[in-house]
């Protein structure tokens, strides 16, 4: 082959050797298969559409007869039916009432509502329900008396009789009151009420309900009459369904019509009410006669229509529907009926042609991915050993596989571990050295220092003493006096964080602590614009620690967060507890700490305030740091900063016994 080409592919990254080489093997099979398969598909296709396009005029045909012969059956059968959903309406309406009224009697038995005031409730709910155009809902009791009616309550119906001459009422109540629990009785009766202008008795259905504990007969009553749509609802009916066959469409232009044995048409989208017996095809042919005649069928015939060129050959299937006399016909031109499956055979081609291509797509995508999964590691590990090569030897090489490259990852993350271990122990040794020399110095410091600043201080209290605050050098001998001792107090934190005694431990409850901190606190000038809550677990156990240098690191911390806070905000200062630490956190909502002063927060000398020393959180560090414990921050600004320190319930040293008693 040509030397070019395989040195075109040895300069590629290991990634684009991998899509060099099996792409191809990908690719051109998945072609050649497609195309084969494309022409068997279309041929099948092709005939299949074909006859399922046949189908499907002679499909709708049979619907289009399914929906006229559903209609016809359906009002053969409507009044039947009406009356058994009126049956059923009024059960529901009665259930309804009584449930209504047990709802009261309920709210009765408990002591809700009063008897009076509970059937008064009653009564109302009752006056709702309604039926038909005139029909109610009322109630009466066992004597006939009405207690529930839309014009007559109060009176009592007990001997009233129906147009027959019949006490119906008396039968009502002897059949309801003698009635099963939850039986829905039903009453028939002629009745006439002068008040709707009635002039001849209408028949009136009642169903009722006996409720004994009130002795309520509930009943819900209507003219039956007054439930049957009248002759126009079919006529609306047969409407909808004209316009629903009208909506179908056979194809483009194609359309479902229907006519009667002489030849008018009874459905059709344009032409419907004429009579088109007489019609002629283009050849003459008088096919709607044809049609007639045979009442079953299939036709051909060729048929111009307005803006056609030329005639086109129409082809339909027509069925006779038997108990109307109609002839039902379902036509489609031919070119429109073989359109679609000319557009599908277009259509598979097409899905030939992009189906392989997709397929590649979707073959690169994916050998893109495995590429990149053999790749990747080998990508970070370079690019974790460039890291490490710039001295960033916490960097960690991610295990994420059992393989080659997983051993090889655990190796080096093992040999930077040792380095790193290597440079800390260097480190730390170059560190005490300073601090060793930083303690001299701050010794002497302190002691050259001191001295001069003791002097200043006395004879600057001793002059404020004698001045009047009003005297215009008052002032000065002011700020002279709080600048030494700021002074004197830089010389003190230089000397703590130089020369940090070990702690002293004891045995201390935490909350005890806590408490005379917070309280001490709270009360510094610094702290009146903060409120301090204190949030204890319920149970901590007692721990070894130094009281005092724990009290410098909460007063330290609690200070700071106030200096946080120059507006006034909350600081809360909570402790929990977790398997084998004890946590004591310090959380604020004041300013907070910018990203980039994170790092630096707990180095000496670093500080945001003009008057800060830049030694409180190193020494704070420091001493939780000898107790072996953590102190972590975190901070956002304008939200506040949360501190939290963890102090071990048991201390590693005690464990094994190796450490030396700081009293002995």
């Amino acid at each position: 082959m040509n030397p070019y080409l395989f040195k075109f592919v040895n300069n590629l990254r290991l990634r684009g050797k991998i899509l060099c080489l099996v792409l191809p093997l990908v690719i051109l099979p998945i072609f050649v298969i497609g195309g084969v398969i494309g022409v068997i598909a279309t041929q099948q296709a092709y005939r299949g559409i074909t006859t399922t396009s046949k189908d499907d005029l002679d499909h709708m045909a049979h619907f289009t007869i399914d929906l006229l012969d559903a209609h016809h059956q359906q009002f053969q059968v409507y009044k039947q039916d009406k009356q058994k959903l009126i049956r059923e309406e009024l059960t529901t309406l009665t259930d309804l009432a009584y449930n209504l009224v047990a709802t009261q009697y309920q709210q009765q038995q408990k002591g809700e509502l009063s008897l009076p005031a509970a059937q008064a409730l009653a009564r109302r709910s009752l006056k709702q329900v309604s039926f038909g155009e005139s029909g109610y809902t009322y109630a009466m009791n066992s004597s006939g008396d009405l207690l529930v009616h839309v014009a007559r309550e109060g009176e009592n119906i007990f001997n009233e009789q129906d147009e027959d001459g019949r006490y119906f009422i008396r039968a009502l109540i002897q059949t309801a009151v003698k009635s099963p629990p939850g039986q829905v009785l039903f009453s028939i009766y002629p009745w006439r009420n002068e008040a709707l202008g009635d002039r001849l008795p209408r028949k009136k259905i009642v169903a009722y309900r006996y409720f004994p504990e009130w002795d309520w007969i509930i009943a819900t009553g209507g003219y039956i009459e007054e439930t049957y749509e009248d002759v126009e609802f079919e006529k609306q009916s047969l409407a909808d369904l004209k316009l629903k066959i009208k909506s179908k469409r056979v194809g483009q232009t194609g359309y479902i019509f229907c006519m009667d044995r002489q030849g008018t048409l009874t459905i059709h989208p344009d032409a419907e009410g004429q009579n088109v017996a007489d019609s002629q095809d283009s050849d003459g042919r008088h096919f709607i006669r044809e049609m007639t005649q045979h009442k079953n069928g299939w036709i051909r015939y060729p048929w111009q229509n307005i803006g056609d060129a030329t005639p086109r050959m129409k082809i339909v299937r027509y069925r006779y529907y038997k108990p109307w006399d109609w002839i039902v016909a379902v036509g489609s031109y031919e070119d429109e009926f073989f359109h679609e499956a000319n557009v599908i055979k277009w259509r598979i081609m097409a899905s030939m042609l992009m189906l392989p291509l997709f397929v590649d797509t979707m073959a690169v995508i994916l050998l893109v991915i495995a590429s990149r999964i053999l790749t990747e590691p080998i990508q970070n590990m370079i690019a974790v050993i460039r890291q490490v090569k710039k001295g960033r030897l916490e960097q960690r090489m991610p295990v994420e596989s059992n393989d080659e490259l997983g051993e090889l990852a655990i190796a080096f993350n093992k040999m930077t571990s040792m380095i790193r271990r290597n440079r800390e122990m260097e480190s730390s040794l170059a560190q005490q050295g300073k601090m060793a020399s930083l303690g001299v110095l701050s010794s002497g410091v302190a002691h050259e220092i001191n001295n001069p600043l003791g002097v200043i201080l006395g004879y600057a209290s001793y002059m404020e003493g004698k001045m009047s605050p009003d005297e215009p050098y008052y002032n000065f001998i002011h700020e002279i006096k709080r600048e030494s001792k700021r002074c004197k107090k830089i010389v003190q934190d230089l000397l703590s964080y130089a020369r940090t005694p070990q702690p002293t431990l004891a045995e201390t409850d935490i909350h005890g602590l806590l408490h005379q901190i917070v309280d001490f606190a709270a009360n510094h000038t610094d702290m009146h614009h903060v409120s301090v809550l204190k949030e204890f677990a319920p149970e901590l156990p007692r721990i070894q620690v130094d009281g005092d240098q724990l009290r410098q690191v909460a007063i330290n911390l609690i200070l700071n967060a106030g200096a946080a806070m120059q507006e006034g905000g909350q600081l809360v200062v909570r402790t929990t507890f977790d398997e084998s630490w004890v946590n004591i956190i310090f959380a604020d909502n004041g300013a907070g700490i910018p990203e980039e002063n994170l790092e630096k927060i707990f180095e000496p000398f670093f500080t945001t305030r003009a008057r800060g020393t830049g030694l409180g959180l190193a020494i704070t560090k420091q001493i939780i740091e000898q107790h072996q414990g953590q102190i972590t921050l975190d901070s956002t600004v304008g939200v506040g900063t949360t501190i939290t320190v963890r102090l071990p319930v048991t201390r590693e040293d005690y464990l094994d016994g190796s450490e030396t008693d700081p009293a002995g």
